[in-house]
């Protein structure tokens, strides 16, 4: 029997089905085996079935392993939405390694202390990608624990530096070792074998790796596959990037999950995405609110045939029932579904449901996902009732195993009963669904992604002139929120906000870069010295 302060949705499906694969190199096999010559993956100039999928996948780990790659070693992988992207990381999981994904917008100091921190021994990287030379980036901070560079799609006239092959010449190792070995080892990667690392950021504006496990992801991947209506016949456009899980576990894994075509795009624009839509025929689109806002509002919207589009997926900051609305009317989805979910969940927990209202839809994040529980507590942990606010917390199958490295961070996430603690505040209605209020961990979203005020702090207070700075959230039509940094400058300094803003951008990734810079006397403290940022959000 459920109770207002824990509830489980669907709890007679809460048991994975028997079909479910346990592993990336099972359910890669098995999706070869059922989908044979269906496309798995689609992009300029590629057409690569489900049975080539699999192949490239042995081919990419045997070139691991012929570079000694072992099992429970990190790989990372740092590049836009690639096919390759994928082909590594299916390679990565097979030969029971963890794949250690990087934002692309990370400068070279954010990628160098991640590869530091994670112990990866082999990046797989691109070359160029929006003006940015990634191995010439990482290259003044590259840790020596990292070995070689893997660079996908090089430049015609670029000079290999130490330790780096391109594309072609590392899966040209693959012959050096025997498909028995590959067979043997993608044979040893169970259920409970670490899959990856994903690094996210905490308050302490150090990023923490969060550990999760292949049988943990497919289970959850399977079950947001059902509750979203992913089919075999579906052409799926991710924009979401690879390296966030919206792009990664319910993006292509989602997909391949079901058969589905996977069609990766590299830099959203609204004209670009319509025409793909148009052209290609996709029938699922997922993204932030701020993607369909800027659809919605293009100026040639109505120019394109939108109406193969079917599943909207989206979440992740707050949204108009308006929008919902107009999403259905004008862009033509039949299904819109909203979800809540941390990486350090899988990236699943709740999801709303087809059928659900605009209202419902808008206002919440959706009830428990099958096999997963949603608790609301107060400062004394004890549950709320229904309809209160306090911290929300999640306990399931989908919990991490833990951030790497960190045990006392671990269990301070992490309690004896199984809960994990999010920062997040939130209500449970009546019929179990999440909404969620307020931020305990002063993070904020800026155009669906997490931006942590601490770690943008300590970015900031490198620059010569800043003695101190206190970054909150502020509202921003466009992005939902951005932002403010309240600076103190050192005495004598100067540096007005025009170049401090310029100065961010080469130093942090475009969504951390405050959009707008107050200068301060000083910054409003506690007795106990401690930032008053709820004083900064009311000025």
């Amino acid at each position: 029997m459920t109770t207002p302060d824990t509830l489980e949705a669907d709890a007679v499906a809460a048991a994975p089905a028997a079909t479910v694969a346990t592993t990336i190199p099972q359910l890669v096999r098995q999706a070869a085996r059922r989908h044979g010559e269906r496309i798995a993956i689609q992009e300029d100039g590629l057409r690569l079935s489900y049975a080539a999928l699999d192949a490239s996948r042995q081919q990419a780990g045997r070139a691991l392993m012929a570079l000694d790659v072992q099992a429970g070693d990190r790989v990372a992988v740092w590049a836009p939405n690639f096919a390759e992207w994928i082909v590594a990381a299916l390679a990565v999981h097979s030969v029971g390694a963890a794949l250690v994904p990087l934002n692309t917008r990370m400068k070279g100091a954010e990628a160098g202390a991640v590869l530091a921190d994670s112990g990866a021994r082999l990046l797989f990287c691109v070359d160029d990608f929006l003006g940015e030379r990634y191995p010439q980036m990482l290259a003044p901070h590259r840790p020596p624990t990292l070995e070689r560079l893997v660079v996908l799609r090089p430049a015609r006239d670029r000079t290999p530096g130490d330790g780096e092959l391109s594309w072609d010449e590392f899966l040209g190792l693959a012959p050096q070792v025997d498909p028995a070995a590959f067979a043997a080892r993608e044979a040893g990667v169970t259920g409970d074998s670490l899959m990856d690392i994903m690094f996210t950021s905490g308050t302490t504006g150090r990023p923490k790796g969060v550990m999760t496990a292949h049988a943990q992801n497919l289970r959850a991947v399977d079950g947001w596959a059902e509750i979203t209506g992913v089919r075999e016949d579906d052409r799926y456009l991710i924009v979401n990037p690879f390296f966030h899980t919206f792009g990664y576990k319910a993006g292509w894994l989602a997909a391949l999950s079901r058969g589905a075509t996977v069609l990766p795009h590299l830099v959203f624009d609204a004209d670009a995405v319509m025409t793909r839509v148009e052209n290609e025929r996709i029938t699922i689109l997922p993204g932030p609110p701020t993607l369909y806002q800027t659809l919605l509002n293009a100026p040639r919207l109505r120019e394109f045939d939108l109406s193969s589009l079917r599943v909207a997926v989206t979440g992740a900051s707050a949204i108009a029932p308006a929008l919902i609305q107009r999403m259905r009317d004008e862009l033509g989805f039949r299904t819109i579904i909203t979800g809540y979910g941390l990486t350090e969940s899988c990236g699943f927990a709740t999801l709303t449901r087809s059928g659900d209202d605009a209202e419902t839809v808008a206002g919440t994040s959706g009830r428990a996902m099958p096999g997963v529980e949603i608790r609301c507590i107060d400062a004394q942990r004890q549950p709320v009732a229904t309809g209160e606010p306090g911290e929300v917390l999640v306990r399931g199958y989908n919990v991490m195993r833990g951030y790497f490295g960190l045990p006392d961070a671990t269990a301070e996430a992490i309690d004896a009963d199984g809960w994990l603690h999010t920062g997040d505040v939130g209500t449970l209605d009546a019929r179990g669904y999440l909404r969620i209020t307020d931020r305990i961990k002063d993070m904020f979203i800026v155009g669906g992604f997490n931006c942590y005020p601490a770690e943008v702090e300590k970015l900031l207070v490198a620059h010569p002139a800043v003695a101190q700075v206190a970054v909150v959230g502020v509202p921003h039509e466009r992005l939902g929120e951005v932002g403010k940094a309240y600076v103190v400058l050192r005495h004598g300094a100067r540096v007005d906000a025009e170049a401090l803003i310029g100065w961010a951008r080469r130093q942090m990734a475009n969504y951390k870069v405050p959009r707008e810079v107050a200068f301060v006397q000083a910054l409003p403290v506690s007795a106990a010295g401690k930032v008053l940022k709820y004083q900064l959000r009311e000025s």
